[in-house]
């Protein structure tokens, strides 16, 4: 079956326009509750970012729920995998997070987790739509579920962070500049760093409702930039609206994105023989990472974009570590999705353990030019059945002579096919690029 609202990464969009209206979310609350409620009367919690149509959102899902007979708790403002973390503490049926990532305020969306913390399967969305085909039928009165709130959850979860770096380990002594992009880690993130030890120089922590991913955090990494040279800092950190997403600064201003933390969390634990297994990156993930990990013996595969697909491929191995460039990380050995704090710990802890500074940890990846061009495509197409482009191909393969990679993608979101070419010198992988391009935009009239 082809789910019909459900996307990779929840229930997304702009706000007022279907599906996301207080309607809509009426109804996906009931629906919602209806599955999880199958079993027994169950409860689920609800948390969100800080955009302001997250009230509106949530007074809407916690009626939908209570009508179906759930029981629901409120969280508030809190990350995303502090949802995860708290619903498998609570034991709860499914936790509920409100929040559009690192878009701006004006979008919305929802997430689930399943009581053991994780995405939810998709046969699982399916049963959900499937209830939203039907007419919503309220529960008998002494039926209707009750609600409550958790007073204590930023609490509960600022411990289960700290819990997450090495016992014997303080952050006493380090500057850190902090980016909270005005979401949801706003409270979380720097009481768990001054709790360890660190002095938090802090930006992006006074959300308003319609600041969040304004100006900074994850995906607007200049300001931090500015601000680590300015005060001084031994690094950066900046994480996006929900908390999910992680990029680093070092001392010299310079960023730290996705593949180059995670080579440097895989380099750690490969160094101290904790490492299971290998490491799983995207389609998009540098060619330095492959590089750098394969000179350490570390094995290497890549998943489909999205960390819906990064996961699957690390449960199908067994394995406990992947992400993507963006700085979505799963450190699965830690906890059950991305987290943008506790993957921030996990460097900081690989500081202190080799005594090195930020920078010098990355020295040990080279980061790959890498350039990119979208060719507009009006209709879905194989572009491997293009003699032409297979040629192309293969002829740019031959001029990178192994120090380099081509690839041809076609956008989930887009109607374009992107180009893109690695390799070792910046000038020739933009004309090989523009070369390609130039090829599959013939060959697609």
């Amino acid at each position: 079956m082809i789910k019909k609202f459900f996307g990779t990464d929840g229930i997304r969009g702009r706000v007022g326009d279907a599906p996301i209206t207080a309607e809509f979310m009426l109804k996906l609350g009931w629906a919602a509750g209806k599955v999880f409620s199958k079993e027994d009367r169950g409860l689920i919690l609800i948390g969100k970012d800080t955009r302001v149509s997250g009230y509106m959102f949530e007074s809407a899902l916690e009626a939908g729920l209570a009508s179906a007979g759930v029981d629901v708790a409120l969280l508030g403002p809190m990350p995303t995998p502090a949802i995860a973390y708290l619903t498998r503490t609570f034991n709860a049926s499914a936790g509920i997070v409100i929040s559009a990532s690192h878009n701006a305020y004006h979008d919305n969306g929802i997430k689930f987790f399943s009581g053991a913390g994780a995405k939810l399967d998709d046969d699982v969305e399916l049963a959900i739509e499937s209830e939203l085909e039907s007419d919503m039928q309220m529960v008998a009165s002494d039926q209707i579920g009750k609600v409550s709130r958790i007073n204590d959850a930023a609490g509960r979860y600022i411990e289960f962070c700290k819990s997450c770096f090495p016992s014997q380990g303080n952050l006493r002594g380090m500057k850190i500049a902090l980016d909270c992009a005005h979401g949801a880690t706003y409270h979380i993130a720097p009481n768990v760093l001054r709790e360890l030890g660190a002095s938090v120089i802090e930006r992006g922590t006074e959300p308003d409702g319609f600041n969040i991913n304004a100006e900074g955090g994850s995906t607007k990494p200049e300001l931090l930039q500015k601000l680590v040279l300015a005060e001084g800092a031994d690094l950066g950190i900046a994480l996006d609206g929900d908390g999910d997403r992680l990029i680093m600064v070092d001392s010299e201003g310079e960023v730290v994105d996705g593949d180059e933390l995670l080579f440097i969390i895989a380099n750690a634990e490969h160094r101290s023989k904790r490492l299971r297994g290998g490491v799983v990156g995207t389609q998009m993930s540098n060619f330095g990472l492959e590089e750098a990990l394969g000179e350490k013996d570390i094995p290497f595969v890549r998943a489909a974009v999205g960390d819906r697909y990064v996961l699957a491929e690390l449960d199908s191995r067994n394995w406990v570590l992947g992400g993507e460039s963006s700085g979505h990380l799963l450190c699965l050995n830690v906890t059950t999705t991305g987290d943008g704090i506790i993957s921030a710990l996990q460097v900081l802890a690989a500081m202190l353990e080799f005594d090195s500074s930020l920078g010098e940890l990355k020295a040990g990846m080279k980061k790959y030019p890498q350039h990119m061009v979208n060719v507009a495509c009006q209709k879905k197409i194989d572009l491997g059945g293009h003699v032409a482009v297979t040629e192309a191909v293969a002829q740019i393969e031959k001029k990178l002579g192994g120090r380099g990679r081509v690839l041809l993608r076609p956008s989930g979101t887009e109607p374009v096919v992107r180009v893109m070419v690695e390799g070792e010198d910046a000038t020739i992988v933009a004309s090989l690029t523009e070369e390609l391009a130039r090829v599959v935009s013939g060959e697609l009239g």
